[in-house]
């Protein structure tokens, strides 16, 4: 009797941490890869901009905007929307909305919960981070390379997070938002708030919203 007791305390408990931790994941909608902008446009149409409207983007949107800057778009090997030196994919794309902060899963297209407070000032040092609907923060984790120096590592991470800021601004020109790549942040801070390990190095940030009309 105390055995059966004991046994279905230890499966409750089981059970609770494997409801907490599916909680912590967010499946978003498959992204959607037609239609947009036509290329040579959204090049024309490409700018940065600093003001945006405090709103929420939708899933799809967010979906879509994650795919885009570096989603996985040749399943069969993995390979990903922007390239990275000896395809090593370093770089992992943290965000920050109104409801937390959050790493994006390409594998899964999927959020995982960092923080659940709005974190959103935290990614920078201008105000108009506070009302951008996204901020997404660029990490690099070293521990992906398998030779070469720090100083290496971060010449290659910042080429690596180009190619992706680039993809964002193109497809922020396709969707009429507003975007701005930033580097004046509190990368200490950032680390902190999204607590990454020794391995994970803060490179860059980029801020995505809606326009004020």
């Amino acid at each position: 009797m105390r055995r059966s007791i004991i046994a279905t305390l230890f499966l409750l408990i089981i059970s609770g941490f494997l409801h907490i931790e599916a909680q912590e994941i967010r499946n978003l909608p498959e992204p959607k890869k037609r239609g947009g902008m036509r290329l040579m446009k959204a090049l024309n149409q490409r700018q940065s901009s600093r003001e945006f409207v405090d709103k929420e983007m939708s899933d799809q949107m967010l979906s879509n905007l994650l795919w885009a800057a570096f989603g996985i778009n040749r399943p069969e090997s993995g390979k990903r929307t922007a390239p990275s030196s000896h395809n090593v994919q370093d770089i992992q794309i943290y965000l920050t909305t109104s409801e937390g902060a959050f790493l994006y899963l390409p594998e899964k297209n999927a959020l995982k919960e960092i923080v659940s407070e709005d974190v959103r000032s935290k990614t920078g040092k201008q105000d108009f981070v506070a009302n951008a609907s996204v901020n997404l923060v660029y990490v690099s984790d070293f521990s992906a390379y398998s030779e070469g120096s720090k100083q290496q590592h971060m010449v290659t991470a910042g080429t690596h997070c180009g190619f992706i800021g680039q993809n964002v601004y193109l497809f922020c020109a396709s969707e009429d938002l507003n975007v701005v790549f930033r580097g004046w942040i509190d990368k200490k801070l950032i680390k902190k708030t999204l607590n990454l390990n020794e391995d994970q190095h803060v490179m860059y940030s980029q801020s995505v919203g809606f326009p004020k009309p």
